[in-house]
């Protein structure tokens, strides 16, 4: 996948190390009128850096390589699959503010199947980059829908915004829903409509 290969070209191309991700962050600290130096933020650069590692540690990984085991023995089944209430964490490009809410992935096999446990997978490598939320969902459906050649995917995001929930307009209770849908979810609006009901989201 070509966005893959693009991220794994940029991080060949800059490698920056812990300590110099330490150093930014010890500047930071100072910028925002802290003194590194005091016994209580000692260790926080390297915290963070910690931490940071966790929060995108997406961008190390392959969804690619997380559904390319598949099994074939499906007697048939030819409906679809829904996963609901995928939890999703993850950070806007924007602020680098927190996106939390949950993911609902359905697709619609063709020849062969994935272990449930992969789609979660995929909504987590993906969610631990930095993104837009209209690109999470767009991401993960393509992907499901290359790797998996099925018959259609559909994939909804419902999640809050940091971003505007702590800062800016300071909605608490706005919470923001993207839907992508590919396949016999895009021509049908049967399938839709059974899909929403499945995952308890109405369509108006």
């Amino acid at each position: 996948m070509k966005l893959v290969k693009d991220i794994n070209n940029i991080q060949d191309q800059k490698k920056i190390s812990d300590k110099e991700a330490e150093e930014a962050f010890k500047t930071i600290i100072t910028w925002m009128g802290e003194d590194p130096n005091r016994e209580g933020l000692l260790e926080t650069p390297k915290r963070v850096v910690k931490a940071f590692k966790e929060y995108f540690k997406g961008y190390k990984e392959d969804p690619i390589q997380v559904l390319d085991k598949t099994f074939g023995d499906v007697e048939n089944y030819d409906d679809m699959v829904v996963q609901k209430n995928i939890s999703v964490q993850s950070h806007c490009e924007h602020h680098m503010a927190p996106i939390i809410g949950k993911a609902h992935v359905a697709y619609i096999p063709k020849k062969r199947i994935v272990g449930l446990s992969k789609l979660a997978r995929v909504v987590e490598v993906f969610s631990k980059r930095l993104q837009t939320q209209e690109r999470l969902t767009m991401q993960i459906a393509n992907t499901l829908m290359e790797s998996l050649d099925a018959k259609g995917v559909a994939v909804t995001i419902d999640s809050t915004h940091q971003c505007m929930t702590m800062r800016g307009i300071k909605k608490e209770q706005a919470s923001t829903v993207t839907n992508y849908y590919l396949g016999q979810f895009k021509e049908d609006l049967s399938y839709q409509n059974r899909y929403l009901r499945f995952i308890s989201i109405s369509k108006d």
